[in-house]
């Protein structure tokens, strides 16, 4: 969960073989329905892993810590509503087209865009990155048991998926803008094309590391629909075309489960990601679009407002320090000796009202007392050249793979820490992030 933009409402649709002026610049209207439903989904991200964390006492008296959502058969149609991850990438797409056609107007280098949005997406997530490795080596010295501590850093670490594909689509950006300026529909045939290629060679072959492909693939086919968005593109589509749309794209999506080329869960088409998942977010696109005037006029009340602006302004600071809080707030439970319902059972669900308030009203601590601010402060950093940009952004997605790949392990998150801190200086980050 990438995201906070300023928006666009109109543009002229140009023909895919024209390329934009250089310097075109981008309109400075806030689309406040663009900002509603990101700070929105980001909630909903919050309180999906709130959902699937499940705490129990063993009957030997062993704490358990597991996902809650395994084994519960109504999870996958639940999905369709929760993996909003597609529409997240949509709208990133939005905002990262807005400022670097913002910023290439007042003669910013790519380099210097790459090393912001760096500073941007790694400054929140560095103190959680710091503080979870601490924590972890904590539980290890005290004497915690090995699987507890290596469920606990697994689940920490999982959602940081986002943080590195988010860290790569940003660093892509210029490239990709310059690529929908002069040959967008070729653009957006390309990435398709891969997207479908890799998914049919997965399932002829049966090697699910080909699927990794389409981290690519995938989130970039998406950001690039965000760019549409963003540029007016498909502002002329009607309403009714666009319901078209949608159900056309919720057809597809049925086949490709029926036959077995998808599954069902779209939680469980993550990883790898898979076709499906562009095929939701051409459907959540659609319905988004539908709904934006509407989505405008909610947002433009005063308390509404305030609170997308408050989420919106600390987004990666939420999304980087959420999972960390959900964890510990599990642990406290299992060290409460009280009486915990077995996950999924009328107790538990009973429950969940609770557990949910209990982990926003953390969240929303843990991010005030932090206070960082995701916008990079520019003014302090001195030009960086495209090297140097592009540097960053390697090392920092290095750490985040890193923690990803052992972050079942303290040590890994040691080393994932250490890179992500390098990958900040070389982005000319001036401070370094408090724990």
């Amino acid at each position: 969960m990438a995201l906070i933009t300023p928006a666009l409402d109109s543009a002229p649709v140009r023909s895919a073989r024209t390329a934009l002026p250089v310097a075109a610049p981008a309109r400075s209207a806030r689309d406040t329905s663009v900002d509603a439903v990101r700070a929105l989904l980001l909630g909903v991200v919050v309180l999906l892993h709130a959902l699937m964390v499940g705490v129990s006492v063993a009957a030997d008296g062993s704490p358990v810590l597991r996902n809650a959502m395994e084994g519960w058969d109504g999870f996958a149609p639940l999905t369709w509503i929760l993996q909003i991850m597609p529409l997240f990438f949509v709208l990133g797409g939005f905002a990262s087209y807005t400022q670097w056609t913002r910023q290439r107007a007042r003669g910013a280098t790519a380099g210097a865009y790459v090393a912001g949005r760096v500073r941007r997406l790694l400054l929140p997530a560095a103190g959680a990155i710091v503080a979870s490795a601490v924590l972890l080596a904590g539980l290890v010295v005290a004497g915690v048991p090995a699987e507890i501590v290596a469920t606990a850093g697994f689940r920490i670490s999982q959602p940081l998926w986002f943080l590195g594909v988010y860290l790569g689509c940003s660093a892509l950006v210029p490239m990709m803008v310059r690529l929908h300026e002069r040959h967008r529909i070729a653009t957006f045939a390309a990435l398709a094309a891969g997207v479908v290629a890799v998914d049919i060679v997965r399932g002829a072959s049966g090697l699910a590391g080909i699927g990794l492909l389409n981290m690519a693939f995938v989130w970039l086919l998406l950001q690039q629909l965000g760019f549409a968005v963003a540029d007016g593109s498909l502002d002329r589509l009607r309403r009714g075309t666009l319901l078209a749309v949608a159900a056309g794209a919720v057809g597809v999506a049925a086949v490709l489960i029926l036959t077995g080329a998808a599954p069902s869960n779209l939680i469980d088409a993550l990883n790898p990601p898979m076709v499906i998942l562009v095929v939701a977010g051409v459907t959540q696109t659609a319905l988004f679009l539908v709904l934006r005037p509407r989505l405008r006029v909610v947002a433009a009340g005063a308390r509404t407002s305030a609170v997308i602006s408050w989420v919106n302004a600390r987004a990666m600071t939420i999304y980087s320090w959420h999972m960390l809080v959900v964890i510990v707030l599990a642990g406290i439970l299992l060290l409460s000796q009280a009486a915990l319902p077995t996950p999924l059972s009328a107790a538990w669900w009973a429950s969940r009202p609770l557990w949910f308030a209990a982990v926003l009203a953390a969240v929303a601590l843990v991010v005030a007392v932090s206070g960082r601010r995701e916008a990079a402060r520019e003014s302090a950093v001195p030009p960086l050249g495209r090297g140097r940009g592009a540097g960053s952004a390697v090392v920092g997605a290095a750490g985040v793979v890193t923690i990803l790949v052992t972050g079942s392990s303290p040590s890994g998150w040691v080393v994932g820490a250490a890179l992500v801190l390098a990958a900040l200086r070389l982005a000319g980050a001036a401070r370094r992030p408090s724990a």
